[in-house]
């Protein structure tokens, strides 16, 4: 019999990585600023952005980090209202107060995605929306974007979850004026920590560089495509020296020297994602009981994770599957029942605005989640499968009558 699997460790970080750090700590130099060039953070934004197909990239400390610089880098006036779906991690309304804005959340529909009815409703008086992709889960970006264009609104993805998903054949990330991605260990490319955001917009990243603590002049050693300066970003750094914060929210080369050898791997971790979600989907959705939400026609996704909506059981059933699967040995976080839960809106007490969001709410108390890391074997997945089919079974299965 196989065990359930451990699925919360990630692949083996590649030798090359071992041997960058190796490097690295022989020298010391873990600062990105020391070197006077292709220090690895530097080489790393380059890679990045060749690799999503944007003109600049910026490495920092964490994606809540990149979220909250993109904000700033926006230029909002304190008190700017910005646009968040109300499923999402808790980092995404925080990066908003941090920047001194106000959130403004939306409905989210069943199918983990924006409710593009009540995002239109909610539109006026946004200066700005962040568009998470939670969980991997791709929003309408073509309705999103004709919306958000109309109204002349700048768009930021949160695409943590979704570094190697394309809607329409482009990456995730770069259909907004800004996309922003994480390193932390739970994603598809796993340093621990870090983040990093993309732009084709100079003046932005120029304002990001900064303030993400590139004092002086170290916005020197931040080159444009094909490592070049361009022009406009040239410009751009010297129209904003020394008129903005520096909040230090830098990368260290020792983060980058573990990241830059998994970019070749991204591909087949994509791969092999997508066929263990959707092999598992397929079994799942062999229960009456239990519904896996399809991808929107244009989204091609890069999943580590599975979620599913528990169909037709009440609180106390939805308990009992989540013990019964744990029991088995496969922890399914059900994220309203969660207690605590930072993907449950109502857990953010922090918002200076308190709302109801009763669509999302009723989504949340029977959405669930199961990490699949793409390492995971067919027998392993069948493991998982079997245990979550055989839980929801058990508190669905009739009661039998006796004496009669």
């Amino acid at each position: 019999m196989t065990l359930p699997p451990n699925v919360h460790d990630a692949e083996p970080i590649p030798t090359a990585a071992k041997d960058a750090i190796e490097s690295l700590m022989q020298s010391g130099d873990l600062f990105r600023y020391t070197a006077p060039q292709d220090a690895p953070v530097a080489l790393l934004e380059a890679e990045f952005a060749e690799l999503l197909g944007s003109k600049y990239a910026l490495a920092v400390s964490s994606c809540s980090a990149a979220l909250f610089l993109s904000l700033k880098a926006l230029g909002l006036p304190r008190d700017a209202r910005v646009l968040i779906p109300g499923f999402t991690f808790a980092a995404v309304p925080s990066s908003v107060v941090h920047a001194d804005c106000v959130p403004v959340l939306c409905e989210v529909g069943d199918n983990y995605r924006i409710d593009i009815d009540d995002f239109a409703t909610k539109l006026d008086g946004v200066q700005a929306v962040i568009i998470s992709h939670m969980r991997g889960h791709t929003s309408d970006m073509d309705a999103i974007m004709a919306l958000c264009d109309a109204h002349d609104i700048p768009v930021i993805e949160d695409a943590a979850h979704s570094l190697g998903t394309t809607w329409h054949g482009r990456n995730i990330g770069t259909i907004g004026k800004v996309g922003c991605f994480s390193f932390q260990s739970y994603k598809m490319i796993n340093a621990g920590e870090g983040g990093i955001l993309v732009t084709d917009d100079a003046d932005l990243v120029a304002r990001a560089v900064i303030m993400s603590g590139a004092y002086e002049h170290n916005w020197k050693k931040h080159k444009g495509p094909h490592g070049q300066n361009t022009p406009d970003l040239e410009q751009a750094f010297t129209r904003w020296q020394n008129k903005l914060p520096l909040y230090n929210l830098r990368m260290s080369n020792l983060s980058a020297a573990v990241i830059r050898p998994q970019l070749p791997e991204l591909a087949r971790r994509v791969r092999d994602g997508l066929a263990n979600h959707d092999y598992v989907a397929q079994r799942l959705n062999s229960s009456p009981h239990i519904h896996v939400p399809d991808p929107l026609t244009p989204e091609r996704r890069a999943p580590d994770s599975i979620q599913f909506n528990l169909v037709d059981l009440n609180k106390d059933q939805i308990k009992a599957f989540a013990a019964a699967s744990e029991g088995r040995g496969v922890k399914v976080q059900v994220f309203g029942l969660s207690e605590d839960n930072a993907r449950a809106f109502w857990n953010w007490q922090f918002l200076p605005e308190q709302v109801e969001l009763p669509r999302t709410r009723a989504m949340l108390m029977s959405a669930c989640d199961v990490r699949l890391p793409v390492r995971l074997t067919r027998a392993e997945l069948d493991v998982i499968a079997d245990i979550i089919l055989a839980s929801v079974g058990e508190v669905t299965a009739p009661e039998v009558a006796f004496g009669t």
